[in-house]
């Protein structure tokens, strides 16, 4: 085995999937922390307008990294299982075949939210005074989405054989590099809302060249040759039928989020502030836990492949046990020590109140999301999305909506609105589990 890579196949799991998942973590939260970073120098140095341009686009930019991000999920499992089958003609054409694929989608995403900008900022009612602002981050922001799609893509392939410590490498450079960009357009320049996203774009493009770059250098069958670049068929169809519903499942998440939003602007501006302040727990709690339903997609993919059926099933409960362990960790120290954390983003006694309340709720809840994202996952590993995701779309969005329009408007009380993620959490892991036995026991006889 190479220096970065890892054989899944063999080898104490306990130790493989936690070494595996430690710079996933690390990547993920870094990730949101220097997004965090971006919304802070804007907000410091470009005015409250500005702030407020960027962040009326903050569920559209997590749609379409989303959407990208779905389908590389695709090259992910693809690539690891045939590792797994150590069958290196098959892992070159899916390597070149995903290289194609990714670059494609980030064009089509770039024409998209270039021609769709203005009309879909202005359907979600975005201020008048904001809309020019957001409109331009918007635009500039995704001139970077083919970065963003080949960095998922490299992020995809490395992760399959094992090696997750080179993207965290690169990806710190790249966020380094975002945050000085940022202070000097934003301070230097006065390019405000337009040099955020610039810096983001640049930084984007930096990352995923350097993930390209590697695979250039590699020697190995995962390795990237531009004189093979081609679409294969049968790779292409696969990849599809893994990656888009999974887009697609990331996808009606935000769109079922857009329904709580409008629960929660119906209640005082203290309890509204409250709840956007803890909400930002949310992204750190969950990319943290993220990085364990990767792996056990990952691991569950190379050892489908190799034919390892006992390992496939001890992959699926080590990343579960190791995502909800992490939850329950995580989330009492949010219990207990919440308040030093929102005072990151407001000073008001009220609010932080309002936000403490959000966090004992969420806090002790999200455990419970453990169990379903890695039954999905799982199922992502030996290959199928498109149960899983009609699952979650059923359990996790439709079932949402219906108890926003009954439970929540028969109530009316801010608790009744938290409570529907535990819920659906728990509705839709007790369908994620039994789809994943089933096609457990189907797909290792």
């Amino acid at each position: 085995m190479k220096k970065y890579e890892q054989d899944m196949t063999q080898g104490s799991l306990w130790k493989q999937i936690w070494k595996y998942s430690l710079p996933l973590m690390f990547s993920n939260v870094l990730q949101v922390i220097f997004n965090l970073a971006d919304i802070a120098v804007v907000g410091q140095f470009g005015g409250a307008g500005a702030l407020g341009s960027v962040g009326s686009t903050t569920i559209l930019v997590t749609l379409f990294v989303g959407l990208l991000m779905g389908i590389s999920s695709g090259v992910n499992v693809l690539a690891a299982q045939a590792r797994g089958e150590k069958n290196p003609g098959k892992t070159s054409d899916t390597v070149h075949t995903g290289a194609v694929i990714m670059l494609i989608a980030g064009i089509v995403v770039t024409f998209a939210c270039f021609v769709l900008a203005r009309p879909i900022l202005t359907a979600m009612n975005t201020k008048p005074e904001l809309l020019d602002g957001a409109v331009l981050y918007f635009r500039i922001y995704f001139l970077g989405a083919p970065a963003i799609a080949l960095y998922n893509y490299g992020n995809a392939v490395l992760s399959a054989v094992g090696d997750t410590k080179r993207p965290l490498y690169y990806l710190c450079i790249a966020g380094v590099l975002n945050v000085i960009l940022n202070l000097i357009f934003v301070i230097c320049f006065h390019m405000s809302v337009a040099g955020v996203a610039l810096a983001s774009a640049i930084s984007q493009c930096v990352s995923a060249g350097l993930l390209i770059a590697t695979l250039l250098r590699s020697k190995e069958d995962y390795g990237l040759r531009l004189g093979k670049l081609r679409v294969s068929g049968n790779i292409t169809a696969n990849l599809m039928r893994i990656g888009i519903p999974a887009a697609i499942q990331f996808a009606m998440f935000q769109f079922a989020n857009l329904f709580v939003q409008i629960g929660v602007n119906s209640f005082d501006t203290v309890i509204v502030e409250g709840t956007a302040a803890a909400a930002n727990a949310d992204g750190l709690v969950y990319e943290m836990m993220a990085a364990f339903y990767t792996a056990g997609a990952t691991f569950i993919g190379q050892n489908f492949g190799a034919g390892k059926r006992d390992r496939i099933i001890k992959s699926y409960f080590i990343s579960t046990f190791y995502a909800m362990a992490l939850a329950l960790v995580l989330g009492l120290t949010l219990v207990c020590f919440g308040r030093p954390f929102l005072r990151i983003f407001t000073a008001d006694p009220a609010v932080i109140e309002a936000g403490m309340y959000r966090l004992t709720v969420m806090g002790l809840s999200y455990w419970v999301s453990a169990f379903m994202d890695s039954a999905l996952a799982a199922s992502r590993g030996l290959g199928q999305t498109a149960v899983p995701t009609v699952i979650v779309i059923l359990g996790s969005c439709v079932f949402r909506l219906i108890w926003i329009s009954t439970v929540f408007a028969f109530f009316g009380t801010i608790t009744s609105l938290y409570l529907l993620y535990v819920f659906s959490w728990t509705i839709t892991a007790i369908a994620e589990t039994w789809y994943f036995a089933r096609l457990y026991r189907r797909a290792c006889r």
